[in-house]
């Protein structure tokens, strides 16, 4: 397994798989090895698709461990074994789609006020100042900050470049952080970690700190904080399209979706029952 596993990697590594991604492949495929007590290699398109039955119906795995467990054995058969017919015929779960949380001015106040950590608020604010999710906060570099343009070049998911905005007052902080870590020519947040730079755990983790300090709930995350950068743009009438681009967006249709949590939009929908004829009583 360990020449397998070395193999999968370095194909991962060659189609520019983030190292999120490839984590949570690997996980599938030890999850069917401990499972089937054998190589993948030896295992059946019959075996592969008990495993997926079992996952999701003995031990109760959500629909998204479950597909990410699909994604990670789709890529080792498919690419790694050159055994694309074991996993052929295999669907993928129906996820619900959820309304995305969105912060208040307010909670984000109190949010921002509970992060004791600057290098914590400096994120936060990277994540609603400039729509970036905390993989792309960890390895923002100085390079990447175009202060003469106002913008921030982000390689996002997929090892796609896009540009987002990059305000007056996040431009500020960035230099006062700048200025107070004198981080180097480097990462913006660099640490002593085998990447050089802050690994995503420990922003989740402070960011779960503070989120508790500001009683604002479990279902708070830092994504949170992207969602509401794409709500709070949509309300003050920045175009849909605008917001895609900056987002990193493939699909506009995914960027819809902050139509649905627009609190003004909502309230300016048509009374269709007060505009049906009247009828004689």
């Amino acid at each position: 397994m360990s020449d397998l596993k070395a193999r999968m990697i370095e194909e991962m590594a060659m189609r520019g798989l983030a190292t999120a991604t490839q984590h949570k492949y690997l996980l599938g495929v030890r999850r069917l090895v401990q499972w089937a007590r054998r190589s993948p290699s030896e295992l059946s398109a019959e075996d592969v698709r008990q495993f997926l039955v079992e996952l999701r119906e003995v031990r109760g795995a959500s629909p998204s461990v479950s597909k990410s467990a699909l994604a990670g054995l789709k890529f080792l058969y498919a690419v790694t074994l050159g055994r694309p017919e074991v996993v052929q015929g295999l669907c993928w779960p129906k996820i619900p789609r959820r309304v995305p949380v969105v912060l208040s001015p307010a909670d984000l106040q109190r949010l921002f006020a509970h992060a004791t950590d600057p290098r914590l608020r400096v994120m936060m604010h990277l994540g609603y100042g400039a729509g970036l999710r905390v993989s792309e906060a960890c390895k923002l570099s100085v390079r990447e900050i175009d202060s003469a343009r106002g913008v921030l070049r982000i390689l996002g998911k997929g090892a796609y470049e896009r540009e987002t905005v990059l305000s007056p007052a996040l431009l500020a902080e960035l230099r006062a952080w700048w200025l107070w870590a004198r981080p180097g020519k480097g990462w913006l947040f660099p640490a002593d970690t085998r990447q050089g730079h802050l690994p995503t755990q420990s922003v989740h983790n402070a960011f779960r700190v503070a989120a508790d300090r500001a009683g604002l709930g479990r279902r708070v995350t830092f994504h949170c904080l992207r969602h509401s950068f794409a709500t709070h743009l949509l309300e003050r009438g920045v175009d849909l399209r605008v917001i895609q681009v900056m987002l990193g967006h493939a699909s506009p249709t995914t960027t819809a979706l902050y139509a649905q949590v627009r609190s003004d939009l909502v309230g300016r929908t048509p009374d269709l029952l007060a505009a049906l004829p009247k009828r004689d009583r």
